[in-house]
């Protein structure tokens, strides 16, 4: 019977599951919901989207999780990975943010960001705007 009774705590220790409290970045409350210790933070972030999404609020964030970055909120610690256990930083408060977007530079784009930089070298600034008639 013992060894019943720790087979049964060792399933219970796999399963246990406990509330978080997901703090989207904008919007106006937190998303509360139960997980299981060991799911992976790509399945929370994606879960959170979806009960955002459901909620209706605002800003519309979309639904493709790997453009989201969990962090947890009590610690100074990175953004978890996305293969990472939710349970494995011991939070149960997170922050879910946008991954910062960086354009790509491409032929077009240097084009007219050159196009620009000429342009504002020639003008001579906001004086340029005024065109004094001398008398």
């Amino acid at each position: 019977m013992l060894i019943k009774k720790k087979i049964h705590d060792s399933r219970n220790m796999k399963n246990t599951r406990f509330l978080i409290t997901v703090n989207v970045l904008g919007s106006s409350g937190p998303l509360r919901f139960v997980v299981n210790i060991d799911d992976k933070v790509s399945e929370v972030i994606n879960s959170s989207l979806k009960m955002y999404a459901r909620g209706g609020r605002l800003p519309v964030l979309g639904s493709d999780y790997t453009k989201f970055l969990l962090y947890p909120s009590n610690s100074d610690s990175e953004a978890m990975s996305a293969n990472e256990a939710v349970g494995s930083c011991g939070e149960r408060t997170f922050v879910l943010c946008k991954k910062p977007v960086h354009p790509l530079m491409t032929e077009a784009r240097s084009e007219m960001i050159n196009r620009r930089r000429r342009r504002q070298s020639q003008s001579r600034g906001w004086k340029a705007c005024f065109k004094i008639v001398s008398h």
